[in-house]
């Protein structure tokens, strides 16, 4: 090689030099300026106090969570409550997530993440967006794939990668950035149910229970006179089969719903069965459930009538009790009677919207008179369909 060929090499390699570090510090300051430096903050300027609405979006569903005075709603079930809690686990999550992992990646590879936004083609992710009081955006992001790592209980080498570890996001302000966080933020779902408040009414301490078509007589009616009684029926001839008589009225209390039915038709659902229970404590439970003609679940109204008792009604034991025991008694009554008021408040707030119901939850109200007779078996002793013979009316838990 000839000097001159030498000094030729030199100069181009210096020449490529300059330019790969002025590539490499531009990509750099675009790193840095994207603010998707590994251990930095996922949304480092977010301020969960001024967030006054939120929006999940997918490619099959949209919720919007609003909140209002009176807390949290869902807009898309017609304002009904939304769960704070999970509001609220979502939102400190992100203010607290830091990225673990970023990479550079084009547009074109968005899909295969899960990062495309809805409605700009397949393999669309999540979108969350956050806004202030006036509409205004404080933070958006997408959701893509959840990353998962092999199961620590399974050790074997061939064992498939199973346990949510993260997640690949891509947010607003890291422009081509794609990061990774170290959670899977499994609860950010679009679908407007997966938000609602879980509370629902409560029937306890049921003195009378009766079912049957809506503007007919009751199939059948069931009682007792005192909380801790036998159940009875209440006319009509047969024995009653105890423990399902204790189903069917353990059902009132124990009851949950799947979702919120949004503008129900009386022609989607079947022709309705009334149950109305009669509490010890004066109230009346008017329940109208009907079976949805597509599928298996019910729809379900509550209404809550009367008013709880005003003073404690004393009992042969309570004439002789002493003046600190009367005292005490009348605390607990009005404390119990307080609870009591600010439930069947709650209740009656709710009255005004349909659910949908799971049929299993439903079923041991849906029962023939026949199915609640006690039949006998070959040596004559009364039993219950599938129960023990002699079952005894077991009290609600209260």
């Amino acid at each position: 090689m000839t000097r001159k060929q030498f000094l030729i090499l030199v100069l181009a390699l210096l020449v490529l030099g300059g330019a790969g570090i002025a590539v490499f510090r531009q990509d750099i300051a675009s790193y840095r300026a994207s603010g998707a430096k590994i251990g930095a903050p996922l949304l480092p300027k977010f301020k969960l106090a001024d967030v006054a609405q939120v929006k999940l979006k997918d490619a099959k569903a949209q919720t919007t969570l609003v909140r209002r005075e009176t807390g949290w709603v869902v807009r898309e079930r017609g304002d009904y409550p939304a769960n704070f809690q999970d509001i609220s686990d979502l939102m400190v999550k992100l203010v607290e997530l830091k990225v673990t992992q970023s990479e550079q990646v084009g547009a074109s590879l968005l899909p295969r993440l899960d990062l495309n936004e809805p409605g700009k083609g397949e393999g669309a992710g999540v979108l969350v967006e956050f806004e202030d009081a006036q509409n205004k955006d404080l933070a958006r992001l997408v959701l893509g794939k959840i990353v998962k790592k092999k199961d620590p209980l399974n050790p074997l080498p061939n064992a498939v990668d199973g346990v949510p570890a993260g997640r690949y996001v891509l947010p607003a302000s890291a422009k081509d950035t794609v990061v990774v966080v170290s959670d899977p933020l499994s609860k950010a779902d679009a679908n407007p149910g997966k938000w609602l408040s879980r509370d629902f009414f409560k029937a306890d301490r049921v003195r009378t229970l009766s079912v049957g078509p809506e503007g007919g007589a009751p199939s059948w009616k069931i009682t007792r006179t005192e909380e801790w009684g036998q159940w009875k029926f209440a006319t009509g001839g047969g024995d009653l089969a105890a423990g399902r008589a204790v189903a069917a009225v353990n059902t009132l209390s124990s009851m949950a719903f799947n979702d919120v039915a949004v503008n129900a038709k009386p022609e989607d659902a079947a022709k309705p069965v009334v149950i109305v229970a009669e509490t010890f404590d004066n109230l009346t439970y008017t329940i109208r459930m009907a079976k949805q003609k597509s599928g298996e679940d019910y729809l379900v109204t509550v209404a809550v009538a009367g008013e709880p008792p005003q003073a404690r009604v004393l009992d042969k034991d309570d004439k002789a009790e002493k003046a600190e025991q009367k005292e005490r008694r009348d605390k607990d009554f009005a404390e119990t009677r307080k609870r009591l008021e600010e439930r069947i408040a709650r209740e009656r707030a709710l009255s005004k919207w349909t659910y949908v119901v799971a049929k299993k939850d439903v079923e041991p109200l849906l029962k023939e008179r026949s199915d609640l007779i006690a039949r006998k078996d070959a040596k004559g002793e009364k039993g219950m369909p599938g129960g023990f013979p002699g079952m005894p009316g077991m009290p609600m838990m209260r």
